[in-house]
């Protein structure tokens, strides 16, 4: 979500996917010579999990990180996908809700919404998940950081940095730094960004705020920790 001009679009939710039929996939060269390009290597394996019977197993309520509770966002709000596999995790998107948690989890929950991020921290520190980080969320505005990152919402808003809580840095903190080694992501500020600096987007959270410095010295410590 995050603070913006206007309400998101579910346009601009998306990440402009290129949907691939699954005739298209099967018979493979043949397309060729009926008139269409030929499908790149890495597009085809980008796709495999749309070939019937080879869908990754997947456990319903599942979560990537311990602790966390699982809400499923609606289906049209993120892509499935086979991530690190397909496409590579490089990067921690921070985000800010723009209102209450329970509105947040609301519009993740509306398939006309169009966007959705992989988690989101609540003031008292807790933590939902609501897309798989295997998947890809619409969550940046801009679908390659949306391919190689995962998105965090915080509750609150950006001009009321005491919404900020302890509570919350460190839940995030320590959220943040497991998504970093599990994803080889070094720490800092290259791959540890804000919604405001993907390329594209008209968002400003975190927002001046946010402490940038205090929240990557919890991620550090928290990953030393855990390490």
């Amino acid at each position: 979500m995050g603070a913006r001009r206007a309400s998101k679009s579910k346009s601009e939710g998306g990440d402009g996917d290129r949907r691939i039929g699954r005739r298209a996939l099967l018979v493979g060269g043949a397309a060729a010579a009926v008139g269409t390009a030929v499908l790149a290597r890495d597009e085809l394996g980008r796709v495999w999990w749309r070939v019937p019977g080879v869908e990754k197993p997947r456990k319903e309520g599942e979560v990537d990180y311990t602790g966390a509770k699982w809400v499923a966002a609606a289906s049209a709000n993120w892509r499935r996908a086979d991530r690190p596999d397909d496409y590579g995790v490089d990067m921690v998107v921070i985000h800010v809700t723009q209102g209450s948690f329970a509105s947040a989890v609301k519009v993740f929950q509306d398939p006309g919404h169009g966007a959705a991020a992989h988690y989101i921290v609540r003031k008292d520190g807790h933590v939902t998940q609501m897309i798989r980080e295997l998947d890809v969320a619409y969550h940046a505005g801009n679908r390659s950081y949306n391919e190689r990152s995962v998105g965090i919402e915080h509750e609150g808003f950006v001009d009321r940095p005491e919404g900020f809580t302890d509570e919350m840095y460190e839940a995030s903190a320590r959220l943040t730094a497991r998504i970093c080694a599990r994803y080889d992501i070094p720490v800092d500020r290259e791959h540890i960004i804000g919604h405001v600096e993907v390329p594209g987007t008209d968002h400003t959270d975190p927002g001046e705020h946010w402490d940038w410095d205090r929240y990557m010295k919890l991620v550090r410590q928290a990953s030393t920790a855990s390490a």
